[in-house]
């Protein structure tokens, strides 16, 4: 059996709520970029139950602080990690991490200290 992904303490919880509201605050500055660059946009995996097996078992998706965006130009799937490259290098500005770092292009997270 894993440990839980946050220790049941008051103030780890409350670091991790501000970290999750802060990331829902950038996703919706993420998607409004990505439209104003020409996307289309269609969310993917976001939260992610930390029962499922598939995935690293510390993702951040199961922290609430990852999303998966997947991006279409005139309707057609960009799949690559290239096609998020200028989105992906906005969001590091942000003060996000970008997946394309990783070869996971469509991933866009917001770590936080108490990941570890």
């Amino acid at each position: 059996m894993t440990e839980p992904l946050v220790p049941a303490t008051p103030r780890l919880f409350s670091t991790l709520f501000t970290y999750q509201t802060r990331f829902a605050v950038m996703v919706s500055a993420l998607i409004a970029q990505a439209v104003q660059m020409g996307y289309e946009v269609t969310l993917g995996d976001a939260f992610r139950d930390p029962r499922v097996s598939y995935g690293h078992p510390r993702s951040l998706h199961k922290a609430r602080l990852a999303i998966d965006l997947n991006l279409f130009k005139e309707g057609v799937f960009l799949r690559q990690t290239a096609d998020h490259q200028a989105l992906g290098e906005w969001w590091e500005a942000q003060g996000g991490t970008w997946g394309g770092r990783w070869d996971d292009g469509n991933h866009y997270s917001l770590a936080w200290e108490g990941m570890k």
